[in-house]
């Protein structure tokens, strides 16, 4: 029989766990979303001698999976007696939580910058024209007009990016860090428990990805409901 009443007694730590993940994913979302904006900008525009080594650049954080990078950083950076003797290794290159916000990071930024440079690119003509018409200047254009209706048109897909990111946070558990899968595994080793831990963990991450995608929807209404059809 499964035995629950262990993790109710150990419902802090689950709570610390999810914490955990809360405090390391949005963060890595928005460091690596606000790296993607001018990247993005640069391969929509396809601009000479930047675009190609950008391109490079991404298909090398998208390829991998999320722990074949994270395992290099935190365990192969040290490694290397410079990186060990760098002004960067005490504060952020030894610890296990910024090397997974670094990670993370680069990695989200990789995929936001491949489906953002797809929306700026099909940014509707007449948009653009409007703009023009207004006598915007290129980069105001681009501020008033083409990042903002990017972005809303590229929200379904960033609502998927978020939920991706959720899940491949487990990788924080194979570095020394306590999230919501590494405290179920802890439970099922602490106890010899084989389900109980999991279970539990699954339920962690139905409830996130839950909010998460109602969260989004809300936001899709209230962006995107200038293309809903009117009622007459």
């Amino acid at each position: 029989p499964l035995v629950f009443m262990l993790v109710v007694d150990h419902i802090d730590k689950c709570l610390y766990g999810s914490l955990l993940t809360l405090e390391i994913t949005p963060r890595s979302l928005l460091v690596g979303g606000e790296v993607a904006v001018p990247l993005a900008v640069v391969r929509a525009y396809r601009l000479r001698w930047v675009n190609v080594p950008i391109w490079a650049v991404a298909d090398c954080f998208r390829g991998p999976p999320l722990l074949v990078q994270t395992g290099p950083i935190y365990y192969g950076l040290a490694q290397f007696e410079l990186v060990r003797d760098s002004f960067l290794w005490g504060p952020i290159l030894s610890s296990a939580w910024w090397c997974a916000l670094i990670t993370f990071s680069l990695n989200t930024a990789g995929y936001t910058t491949e489906f953002r440079r797809g929306a700026i690119e099909n940014t509707p003509h007449g948009e653009v024209e409007a703009g023009r018409a207004c006598g915007m200047s290129p980069l105001k254009l681009m501020w008033r007009i083409v990042l903002p209706s990017a972005f809303r048109r590229a929200l379904p897909a960033y609502s998927n990016e978020v939920i991706f990111m959720l899940h491949s946070s487990v990788v924080l558990s194979t570095i020394t860090l306590q999230d919501i899968l590494g405290v179920g595994r802890w439970l099922n080793g602490r106890y010899y428990l084989a389900y109980e831990g999991f279970i539990t963990a699954m339920l962690f991450y139905m409830v996130l990805v839950f909010l998460i995608s109602r969260g989004f929807r809300v936001w899709e209404k209230y962006w995107l409901g200038h293309l809903r059809p009117r009622e007459r």
